[in-house]
Order: structure tokens, then C-alpha cells, then sequence
């Protein structure tokens, strides 16, 4: 048997000579026993603080079903463990459970708790936004294991974030699905026919295997359908019974299916053709791009395709996809003087391309167009092989000139030779002519944000600019990574921080769901601690008080990551909602009052931060509410960070 940090075996017997803490020697006395007890229990302590349960504490606890009753054999569990064992996943955060308790009990022990290493999660949301921000940081995906309805259920929010995000996750939730034998009373109340029916408008796929044969290819089809661009999150409906029961080899010999990656949907040649002829002889493309860069190359090819065009590009920022420090970076007001969009990946084109006036009274708003009408439009995108009906994250419709239903980053080289092949001496000059141009715009650019960025610099509460600068300040000159920041911050990272690398920005969860932003930033983070890569999110008050427990986690498993809080005491974009519909109405003069922090305030009381994070094992401090003062506090936590601990600091902030 092992303790919980996999040392080696302990004598139960000898377990009272090393339980004692503070108090329970008096506690004893008081209770009347024995001084040779009280003696006993006054040793040092040498043992886990709890006693394993015997048979009987388990009968009088939760009267176990017939089956953990001692069978024969190898337990289907662990045929389980061997195929996961396969797939080279090296993490399982979760949160345990009865429903997959042979499976989890194969990880640890028939597993050794090694890929997958199991991570204590508190909440099932918790644990699928932690795979979500780790897949972001690592190109890899991971397991989560989750309880049935209820648990399922608490994972729903992170399942459709990865979802809507294009992020690969593997969801094994566990069952008692015969009703003949299982448990009457809560496993009956924690089971269902289907549990995979509350998530499969927002999961590419899902199975419900009937044995263990079943259960290797089902793992496998998973991992691959999962890892088929476009990415998404799969689940496994498992049943207790099938991972309880042992393997009955003389009936059916088993196999584990290997796995092969699936080559990507790459464009249509013709299409390819015809998007770079249009390319070719636009004199001003801009290309907008939204999740193209799956890969650090994908950010190689798309600097490539720019260069060889001299076309503006457009991070809409769910990826890092192309360095804003490059000089043809630019913002979303390049697009209305194009002659040629180029979208790619983009979850809302007719978004990008059309303007919405929110009239904040009808819901109906005012459209238009931010297009010439000889604009022509090229769509390169694999979210079309995945679209849903009932979820509505396919957006408006727009039409696009040349539509092509493929992965981006899959098409872009023969994209980029098809415009080289297009490429003409003519139009080679004149496209070398915009350089000189495109140089100077971007240095404008820069130097107007630069400017905007002093305003209310000496402020207090602080400034997003200066909290984003002043954490920059130290940390520029590390391998660094912002692993989470959920846009409130007026995107002064983007607007600010020299980003070039692949891994310098994850971007957001997707589905806008709160409570991603702290789970997802330690996800991430497990995986740049093994990657070598210094972690730091941008923390978000109210998103933070969705999964706090998640805290935990980081220090129980010494994640290292710096979480900085832009503590501006209110869910404030709810704040500003409900401020500009009372305008509407008139609500203000007639009142006499601004009463839109009802509801939407985080204050009185204000949350510490730092000690809930101090509870929990961080190292914190705060609150900061002087700026002259959190250059130097954001200086002692990042050195903590770098010998390996989580820290938190408490920053009192300007609302954005």
C-alpha cells in the first residue's frame, strides 16, 4: 500500500505510535484514557494523519455492494490503465469519485501514478479547464475523469469552453449502469442511462463501451477523433461494473488498436488557386486570423504568406498566431479599406466584417458593413466540418467569395506556393512597394499606444497599463509564457508586450465562460514547469471566486505560476451593462441614484485575496494599491515563483 505521495508501505498496526498533533494528548486525558494511550499518542508523528479503513469501518460507513467482494483475476481497470498507458497522457486532473473508483485505484497503484500522474483537483470544472489551459501550453492532451451525473454535470461549463475554443480533452465519465444491481439510494441518484447526453451538443464525440475490447478502441478513437483538427473535447461514459469485474481472457483475447494521427483537411487545390489569385493582385489584402497557429509553425508560415503579400494581418487573439512586434501586425481598422480579406479559423466572420450598434432596449441592434462592395472575401476554415445546431457558436452566416472547409495552418503551404507561383514581376514590385509604408504605420501604432498607455499612470487604485507594464518589467527577460488573461485588462498585454512566441499567449477560453481563467493558468502552468518556461496570468476577481479551490491544487503539486490580480472589486462589464441600459431608459435622472453596482459589485466585504491563496499554500501578498510600491512586490513574487511555488499578489485596480 501507498500514502498519498506514493513513498513506501506503512505498518497499520504501528500507525498510533506516530498520529499524534498538537492537542490530542490532552484531549485524550480529558476523554479518560489510559496514561499508557496518552504516552502513546504523545510520540512524534512518523505516519499519514489518517488511519486507513478496515472492512469493518467500511460496512458501518457505506455498506459496499457484493462487488468489492474479492474476485479472481486482473481487474478489467487495469486492462484500462494499459491502454491509456499508450496514448502518452501524462496528466489526469480530477476529482474523485466513487463511479470510477477501480479505475482510479488501477492509475495509483497497478499505474504507479505515472502516465498518467493523477492531480488532486477540487472541483470536475477545475479539472477540465486545467486540461484545456495545459493542451494551450504543451500541444498535448489530457485525461479527466469526472462522477457520473453530478459530476459531468460540474464539468459542463469547462467541457464547452474547450469546445468552443478547439481544444482537445478526454473526458471519462464514470456509471453504475445496471439498474438490476447497483446501489440503491445515491449511486442510483448519481447514475443514468445516457450521461453523455448533457454533453454531446458541444463534444465532437462520445461512446458508452459494453467491454473491454470495446473500451481499447473507444480510448483510442477518442484520442484520435480528439486530436483531428478541428481539436475538441470527446467523452467515454464508463461503466463501474465493466471496470470492477475481472478479465475473462479465456473468452476473448484482447488487443490494444495503435494510434495513428489523422493527416489534417487540407484545401482544395483549385480553391488554393483561385485565393491566391485574388491575393496576388489585391493592392491592399489584409489577412485576419483567429485560431490558425495550432502549432509554433503555424506562426512561421503565416509571417511567411504576409511577407511574400506585403498584407496587413489581424490577431484576433484566441492564439497567438503572428508576433505583434512584426511591422505588418495591425489592428481590426485595417480591415474596412481592404480589397481582399483573408479569413482563417475565424469564429465569427460576419463579425469581422459587418459592424452591430446594440440600441440596448429592443435586443434587435443596428447592422452594417465595414466592407467596399468590390471587397472580396476568402474563408479558410475547419470549423465548418464541426458545426452543431443548438449551440449557436457558428455565428452569423457570411458570404465568402472562396470558401474553403479545411484547417488553416494544414493549407497555408500550399497556399504560400501557390502565391509565389502566381506571383508576377509587376505585381512582386509593386507588392515591395508597400514595405516602406507598412514599416511606418506599425511604429504610428506603436507609439500611439505607448502614449495611451501614461494616462492615470500614477493612479491609485492602479492602472491596467501599469499593471501590465510593471509586470512585464520582470519578467521580459525570462522564457515566459501569460498563460491566462481574460481581456478586462483593455488588452494592454497585446497592445504592449513584445509577443513573438508561440507559447507567450494561450488566449481565452472559448465559450467566455467564468471561472477558466485561474483553473486554465495552472493547467497551463504544469505544463511550462515541465517545459522549463516561467508561467504568469492576469487574474480576474470574480472569475477566481468560481473555482478558488483550485489554489490548492498548484501548491499540493508545486506548480509554479505567478497570478497577479486585477482586483477591481466587480464583475464591471456587468457593471457597465446595467448602467447603460438605465441611460437608455432614463432611469438615472429620474431616480437620482446610479444603482448599478447592485448586483454586479464585489465589495463589502472586500475579498483578501492573498490569504485565501495563503490558506491554501501560496505565497502571497497584498493588497497593492500604491503603484509606486508594486514594481517591488511584483519583483519578491516572481522570485518565489522561480524556486518553484505559486504566488498570488492582490493588486487593487482601475475597473479596465
Amino acid at each position: 500500500m501507498t500514502d498519498l505521495n506514493g513513498k513506501d508501505g506503512y505498518d497499520r498496526r504501528k500507525f498510533l505510535t506516530g498520529a499524534a498533533v498538537a492537542g490530542v494528548t490532552p484531549a485524550l486525558a480529558q476523554m479518560g484514557a489510559p496514561a499508557a494511550a496518552q504516552a502513546q499518542a504523545a510520540k512524534p508523528p512518523h505516519a499519514p494523519s489518517a488511519l486507513p479503513p478496515n472492512a469493518k469501518t467500511i460496512a458501518a460507513e457505506i455498506h459496499p455492494p457484493e462487488e468489492l467482494s474479492r474476485v479472481g483475476g486482473k481487474p478489467g481497470s487495469d486492462f484500462m490503465i494499459d491502454v491509456i498507458k499508450t496514448l502518452d497522457i501524462k496528466y489526469s486532473p480530477s476529482n474523485c469519485a466513487s463511479s470510477f473508483r477501480a479505475l482510479h485505484e488501477s492509475l495509483i497503484d497497478y499505474g504507479e501514478n505515472k502516465s498518467p500522474e493523477y492531480i488532486s483537483c477540487m472541483h470536475e470544472e477545475s479539472g477540465v479547464a486545467m486540461a484545456h489551459g495545459y493542451f494551450k501550453a504543451s500541444g498535448k492532451p489530457l485525461l479527466t475523469m469526472v462522477h457520473g451525473t453530478v459530476g459531468l454535470q460540474h464539468a459542463t461549463m469547462g467541457i464547452y469552453n474547450a469546445f468552443c475554443d478547439r481544444v482537445p480533452l478526454i473526458v471519462i465519465g464514470g456509471n453504475d449502469m445496471d439498474a438490476a444491481h447497483r446501489p440503491p439510494g445515491v449511486p442510483t441518484f448519481h447514475a443514468a442511462q445516457d450521461i453523455n447526453a448533457i454533453v454531446r451538443d458541444y463534444t465532437k464525440w462520445d461512446d458508452t463501451p459494453v467491454s473491454l475490447q470495446h473500451f481499447a478502441q473507444s480510448m483510442v478513437r477518442a484520442y484520435t477523433i480528439a486530436m483531428t483538427p478541428p481539436y475538441g473535447p470527446v467523452a467515454i461514459s464508463l461503466d463501474a461494473g465493466l471496470q470492477q469485474e475481472p478479465i475473462k481472457e479465456h473468452l476473448e483475447k484482447l488487443y490494444i488498436p495503435r494510434y495513428v494521427p489523422t493527416s489534417p483537411p487540407q484545401g482544395d487545390s483549385n480553391a488554393v488557386k483561385e485565393a491566391a489569385r485574388l491575393l496576388v493582385a489585391a493592392d491592399n489584402p489584409v489577412i485576419v486570423a483567429d485560431r490558425v497557429a495550432r502549432t509554433p509553425n503555424g506562426v512561421t508560415l503565416l509571417i511567411e504568406l504576409a511577407e511574400l503579400l506585403q498584407a496587413s494581418v489581424v490577431d484576433q487573439g484566441s492564439r497567438m498566431n503572428f508576433p505583434n512586434t512584426h511591422y505588418l501586425n495591425r489592428p481590426a481598422g485595417a480591415i474596412p479599406n481592404a480589397d481582399v480579406v483573408l479569413g482563417m479559423e475565424l469564429s465569427d466572420f460576419w463579425g469581422t466584417v459587418n459592424t452591430y450598434t446594440d440600441n440596448g432596449e429592443d435586443g434587435v441592434g443596428v447592422n452594417g458593413t465595414r466592407l467596399k462592395p468590390t471587397t472580396k472575401l476568402i474563408s479558410i476554415t475547419s470549423i465548418d466540418l464541426l458545426t452543431k445546431s443548438n449551440y449557436q457558436d457558428f455565428q452569423r452566416f457570411q458570404t465568402v467569395d472562396v470558401h474553403m472547409g479545411a484547417d488553416a495552418e494544414t493549407t497555408l503551404p500550399s497556399l504560400i506556393e501557390a502565391v509565389k507561383s502566381a506571383m508576377t514581376k509587376d505585381r512582386a514590385a509593386a507588392i515591395e512597394a508597400r514595405v516602406e509604408k507598412a514599416k511606418k504605420a506599425h511604429a504610428d501604432i506603436r507609439a500611439r499606444e505607448l502614449h495611451a498607455a501614461t494616462v492615470g499612470w500614477d493612479s491609485s487604485p492602479i492602472s491596467t497599463a501599469r499593471l501590465c507594464m510593471e509586470i512585464y518589467g520582470q519578467i521580459k527577460d525570462l522564457d515566459w509564457s501569460l498563460v491566462a488573461s481574460e481581456g478586462n485588462v483593455s488588452n494592454w498585454p497585446a497592445r504592449l508586450w513584445p509577443i513573438d512566441k508561440h507559447h507567450q499567449w494561450l488566449g481565452r477560453s472559448g465559450g467566455y465562460g467564468v471561472g477558466y481563467g485561474a483553473p486554465a493558468s495552472i493547467g497551463a502552468a504544469l505544463a511550462n514547469r515541465d517545459l522549463g518556461r516561467f508561467s504568469v496570468s492576469i487574474q480576474s476577481d470574480g472569475d477566481l471566486m468560481f473555482a478558488p479551490g483550485v489554489l490548492w491544487t498548484a501548491a499540493r503539486h508545486k506548480i509554479p505560476l505567478l497570478a497577479v490580480m486585477h482586483n477591481n472589486r466587480a464583475w464591471h462589464q456587468e457593471v457597465m451593462h446595467v448602467q447603460r441600459l438605465a441611460n437608455f431608459r432614463n432611469r438615472v435622472p429620474n431616480y437620482g441614484a446610479d444603482r448599478g453596482p447592485i448586483g454586479t459589485t464585489i465589495e463589502n466585504p472586500d475579498i483578501e485575496y492573498h490569504k485565501l491563496a495563503e490558506s491554501m499554500g501560496w505565497w502571497a501578498r497584498g493588497p497593492v494599491k500604491d503603484p509606486a510600491q508594486l514594481g517591488a512586490a511584483i519583483k519578491e513574487a516572481v522570485a518565489v515563483v522561480r524556486s518553484g511555488q505559486p504566488a498570488l499578489l492582490n493588486v487593487w485596480t482601475q475597473p479596465r
